[in-house]
């Protein structure tokens, strides 16, 4: 026993109840295991039994034994402890050894089981009525994450961080239960910034009387990011890529081109947008703005249904309409009259995978008709085209392959904060009814309520949110008819809801001054976003007009995903995307896309669409696809057939006309053709 302890270079005491724990350890190791129990005498207190542990069994050993390793020991620590009776009975045993001890705080958890580990009150962690070590707090969180469903490796170092920043274990695990601490789940502040730019005065501008009277009726000078846009030669017809925060003023510098240029006969103004949603709005707007200065119109995707020309007037002087409505009328030999100038709204839209290369070809097509116009026609110049994003990651490089100038304005009006909890999906709703009363029963100090944008990933869930706020709240999404969306946005404008609960439908830029967005999911729909949607999305909070700051909150079900396509899990996607750079604006062709967009180019350009395809931002393995074409029966030569002119008018990926073709031969009925279609593409 005494050869066994010699040299030991620690020994701890810890009182467990009525007796001690006792631990020596040497070079780092525990070498025994103990408990001691101690005796009353007339020399005050002194050992009465001692048992050493091994594999669990407890070996008595002579009393004199612990007193020998006692005086082995370099140093001795007594674990913190409340004194029996008023006394500490074991310090005075070891007082009556001429035994120096100095008393410490331990971890009583790591005691238990035969550990040694002192606290401060800088190391410990408040757990419930006692502190402990971190070893043992992190232990405790990783056991209460194993319950919730477990956390990536991301998700724990954030809450193993704040553990240590607080020291309050209890705090932390209701994190997991749904509770807002608004100190814990703040996870930054992106700070308000103001780029010194020079104003331009409206009174300067040279434009059409008609416009220029509007506008100095309206301001004295311009925003800044309008002002660089003039500077750069928006006036002069310059190309220009606008890259500006939400809520900085981008759409009136496509307006200040376009109806200039349409009052001086320069040709009309089609503003493009992606969403339906969207262009209804803009339509509105424009109507109301200059509805007396030239006729407004509308031309949207489901022209290729039902192409009725009802609402559309191609001989307009604005033409509002999302990128397919356009495209369409392009396909279909449509005839767009003079067009002056060309707004793309959300060209970031280009890097997206299903809609990317349709928008990318939309503008070559586009091109193409404005220069075969001017050739025709001496009169007409050609167009100019304005290009708008909040978020583009390379914009250099963007700018120069559209061949634009390049008006970039690094802005935040407002300061944004962003904070991360954890809450399972039923528990959500109940967290954002509390946040949406929270934001809805304050005011900034222009005297304006918060009011709420929620985003989540179906229409049915958006319903099913709505119905359970306790304040006015409206589901928004592109299920709702045109009459319905006007209703929530007057609503909302009016400040009547305290909330919107919406799918992308307002991710993509519709109009609302809301001063908090609660991400209900990190997917929109079956895919997770992108650090570009989520930044343009959580963008929407705060208006500098409105509200002193703008407040997001990412509620995350720890270890979830929506589809089993999904590889990664919404604890994962959160402090990636909070932590991530925007990703680049580019265009990726595969076989399918290629096929699709030379099929277009051929039956809008002909001869030319290899032009056409070489122009696109992305690269298109033009031989490759028109031999497909061919194979596939698509063309004959450089002529579409009445199979390819179908397929192309119809947005057809070669995938969906062969399955179509494949039901239509075995005597399928239009519905179940449809029904393999939706099922096909939800499986992919």
């Amino acid at each position: 026993m005494s050869k066994q302890v010699t040299r030991v270079d620690t020994l701890f005491l810890h009182q467990t109840g009525d007796d001690y724990l006792v631990v020596a350890r040497r070079d780092g190791k525990r070498v025994l295991r103990g408990k001691l129990e101690l005796k009353e005498t007339n020399a005050g207190p002194r050992p009465l039994r001692f048992l050493v542990t091994r594999k669990g069994e407890d070996s008595p050993r002579d009393p004199s034994q612990f007193v020998e390793l006692a005086r082995s020991a370099a140093r001795i620590r007594i674990s913190q402890q409340t004194p029996k009776d008023g006394r500490d009975e074991l310090k005075e045993m070891l007082d009556g050894y001429q035994l120096e001890a100095l008393t410490v705080r331990t971890c009583r958890r790591c005691a238990v089981n035969g550990r040694y580990s002192p606290i401060t009150d800088d190391t410990a962690i408040k757990a419930e009525h006692e502190h402990i070590c971190r070893d043992c707090a992190v232990k405790e969180l990783e056991g209460e994450l194993s319950f919730a469903g477990g956390l990536t490796q991301a998700a724990q170092e954030r809450l193993e961080e704040l553990l240590y920043e607080t020291g309050d274990l209890t705090r932390i695990t209701n994190l997991l239960q749904g509770e807002l601490d608004p100190d814990l789940t703040k996870f930054d502040t992106i700070s308000a910034t103001t780029e010194d730019v020079e104003l331009v005065e409206t009174s300067t501008l040279d434009l059409h009387p008609n416009l220029k009277s509007m506008l100095t009726d309206r301001f004295d000078t311009l925003l800044p990011v309008q002002s660089l846009a003039i500077d750069n030669g928006l006036l002069d017809g310059d190309d220009q890529l606008v890259v500006s925060a939400t809520a900085t003023g981008k759409t009136l510098v496509g307006e200040l081109a376009g109806i200039n240029r349409m009052l001086n006969d320069d040709g009309k103004m089609l503003f493009l947008v992606p969403l339906v949603a969207l262009a209804n709005q803009k339509h509105e707007d424009f109507k109301e703005r200059y509805g007396h200065l030239g006729k407004v119109t509308i031309r949207v995707g489901a022209s290729r249904i039902n192409d009725d020309g009802n609402r559309f007037d191609p001989n307009a002087d604005v033409i509002v309409g999302t990128y397919e409505g356009i495209d369409h009328a392009l396909r279909t030999g449509k005839d767009l009259g003079d067009i002056g100038t060309v707004v793309i709204d959300e060209v970031h839209t280009l890097k997206e995978e299903e809609r990317g290369h349709r928008l990318d070809g939309m503008i070559a097509r586009l091109k193409h008709y404005c220069e075969a116009r001017a050739k025709r026609r001496e009169s007409y110049g050609g167009a100019q085209w304005i290009y708008l994003s909040a978020t583009v990651g390379n914009p250099k490089w963007l700018a120069q392959n559209l061949r634009a100038n390049l008006v970039e304005y690094e802005d935040r009006p407002v300061p944004i904060e962003r904070h991360v909890t954890f809450a399972d999906g039923q528990e959500k709703p109940r967290i954002e009814n509390r946040l949406v009363r929270q934001a809805f029963d304050s005011k900034s100090s222009k005297g304006y309520r918060g009011q709420t944008i929620i985003f989540t990933n179906s229409r049915r869930r958006c319903h099913e949110i709505a119905r359970k706020m306790d304040y006015n709240a409206a589901a928004y999404h592109a299920g709702l008819d045109y009459g319905q969306r006007k209703r929530v946005e007057r609503q909302f404008a009016n400040q009547d809801l305290a909330a919107v609960v919406t799918t992308a439908a307002l991710a993509a830029g519709v109009d609302f001054p809301a001063s908090q967005v609660i991400f209900d999911t990190l997917a929109m729909g079956i895919e997770w976003l992108s650090v570009q949607e989520f930044s343009q999305m959580l963008g929407r909070a705060g208006r500098p007009d409105y509200h002193d700051k703008g407040v997001v909150y990412l509620l995350v079900e720890p270890d979830a995903s929506y589809h089993n396509t999904m590889e990664m899990t919404e604890d994962e996607v959160a402090f990636k995307l909070l932590k991530g750079e925007m990703e680049e604006v580019r265009t990726v062709y595969d076989q399918s896309s290629a096929v699709e967009e030379t099929l277009a180019n051929i039956v809008v350009a002909g001869k030319k669409a290899k032009a056409l395809n070489s122009r696109m931002l992305g690269e298109v393995p033009t031989t490759h696809a028109v031999g497909k074409l061919l194979e596939w029966g698509f063309i004959d030569g450089l002529d579409p057939t009445p199979l390819g002119l179908a397929v192309t008018r119809q947005f057809l990926s070669p995938r969906e006309a062969f399955a179509i073709l494949d039901g239509i031969r075995k005597g399928s009925s239009p519905y179940e053709i449809v029904a393999d279609l939706e099922l096909d593409e939800e499986g992919r």
